[in-house]
């Protein structure tokens, strides 16, 4: 009833009266009584006047809420029939059912009003309670990383340093990676999401974004180290690079943290985020390298090329930025990078394929392995990085120097140890020759006395 009260519209007619227009509106609930009463109160003529409407070519309208409407350039012509008599109590009556039509009126107009109203509560009931889960999931994020800044404080004042190798002693100590659980996980990188302003910009709903960190995480494999901590790691490293460097940021129905762009918005969006990945190949190392170092002599930030290059050559330094951090948060991330090389170099001999050099254990130190990736691979691109972004050098290239130094010292160490191997062997060598020479004398002297 309320949809169609509202829609509804009063009726207006146009009637010619000696010439003059005279427009008459009435509502649906106008019966043809209340109607020609109207048209005589109009035309100046008494209530009780029974009168016809003419067109212009003379054809009698029919007096009713269902009349033809008509507009001014067709006017209907009021015709005088008869005049009732009516007496004071029929008039008496009328009134009243009049006054009690009205009545009726108002009161459906007020239900209408209050079903619309209560559509409207509705609405914004439902709008709050959104507004309220957000505010939960914010507040739970903030806490969390509270929790997490405690406990980092807390590791800060440790006077042990619990690397894996100690170059005073060569002792082995339990290594392990300084890195949240993944609960913790989660909830720090929900807090990127909403400190970068993603969840804002994008309209991104916060349940969304929780199930689709989970769907990330569950899909990703348990390998030694590329697992969902190694992706922790990297999306950790993007967002202080952002920070550092002061830059703008720009499946499944219930994971879609995307849902609310438009198509064409979220297209370019994946096909930003597929030519990211691609960039972490290292096979295509060398010529993303070339190609940003042909575009730093004249670098422009309005130019699409130039910007997208950046972002593969940042991505490229977070994927392998271990070394920037801590050694006792770096160190363990080698030896599980090497873990996983030599698990893949074993099933390779196991079925007679090709070795890489660098996962074959039998050919691989710590050491020499880390000294030439952080001086050709990691140091050089660092530093192209800083002459855009000069803060850089301090927090990000200066552990790398110093990283390359340590392992050097590790080499060092290690080629020390492997030489004194080597001359214990020879020397054990030389001792059973000349034992062995002189129990063939010895044997000779007694095979003469014999």
């Amino acid at each position: 009833m309320g949809s169609g009260s509202s829609s509804y519209r009063p009726k207006a007619i146009y009637l010619d009266i000696d010439g003059r227009i005279q427009k008459v509106i009435f509502s649906k609930y106008c019966n043809s009584s209340d109607i020609m009463d109207l048209f005589c109160i109009a035309t100046g003529l008494p209530r009780n006047t029974t009168i016809s409407l003419l067109t212009t070519d003379d054809a009698m309208v029919s007096i009713d809420p269902t009349m033809p409407t008509n507009s001014e350039r067709t006017p209907y012509k009021v015709r005088p029939v008869a005049i009732k008599q009516v007496s004071e109590k029929e008039e008496l009556i009328q009134s009243v059912l009049t006054q009690v039509a009205e009545q009726f009126s108002r009161a459906f107009k007020i239900n209408e009003l209050k079903a619309e109203v209560a559509n409207h509560l509705a609405a914004l009931e439902k709008r709050v309670e959104l507004e309220g889960l957000k505010v939960v999931e914010i507040e739970k994020c903030k806490s969390d990383i509270k929790k997490m800044r405690e406990e980092l404080a807390a590791r800060s004042n440790r006077t042990s340093c619990p690397c894996k190798y100690s170059f005073l002693d060569n002792k082995k100590l339990t290594p392990h990676r300084d890195v949240p659980t993944y609960p913790k996980m989660l909830s720090c990188l929900e807090h990127m999401y909403h400190d970068l302003g993603l969840v804002r910009d994008f309209s991104i709903n916060p349940i969304t974004l929780k199930r689709w960190l989970l769907c990330v995480h569950d899909n990703y494999r348990a390998n030694p180290f590329h697992n969902f901590r190694h992706c922790f790691c990297v999306a950790q490293m993007m967002y202080s690079v952002i920070w550092l460097c002061r830059l703008q940021i720009l499946a499944q129905p219930e994971c879609n943290i995307f849902s609310n762009l438009q198509p064409d918005g979220f297209k370019q969006i994946r096909q930003g985020m597929i030519t990211l990945i691609l960039a972490t190949d290292m096979a295509r190392h060398a010529e993303i390298m070339d190609s940003f170092k042909e575009k730093m002599e004249n670098f422009d930030y309005s130019n699409e090329e130039h910007t997208t290059l950046l972002k593969m050559i940042l991505i490229k330094c977070c994927d392998i930025s271990n070394e920037v951090r801590p050694m006792e948060v770096a160190e363990p991330w080698v030896d599980c990078l090497l873990e996983e090389y030599f698990m893949q170099s074993d099933r390779e001999k196991s079925e007679g394929l090709p070795v890489a050099p660098f996962m074959d254990r039998d050919k691989v130190t710590k050491a020499t392995a880390q000294i030439g990736f952080i001086k050709f691979v990691l140091i050089p691109m660092f530093e192209t990085v800083t002459k855009l972004f000069p803060v850089v050098e301090e927090s990000m290239l200066q552990p790398l120097w110093e990283s390359r130094d340590r392992y050097e010292e590790l080499k060092q160490l290690d080629d020390a140890r492997t030489e004194t191997k080597t001359e214990g062997l020879a020397g054990g060598g030389a001792d059973k020759s000349r034992e062995k020479s002189r129990d063939v004398k010895k044997s000779e002297g007694n095979a003469v006395l014999h």
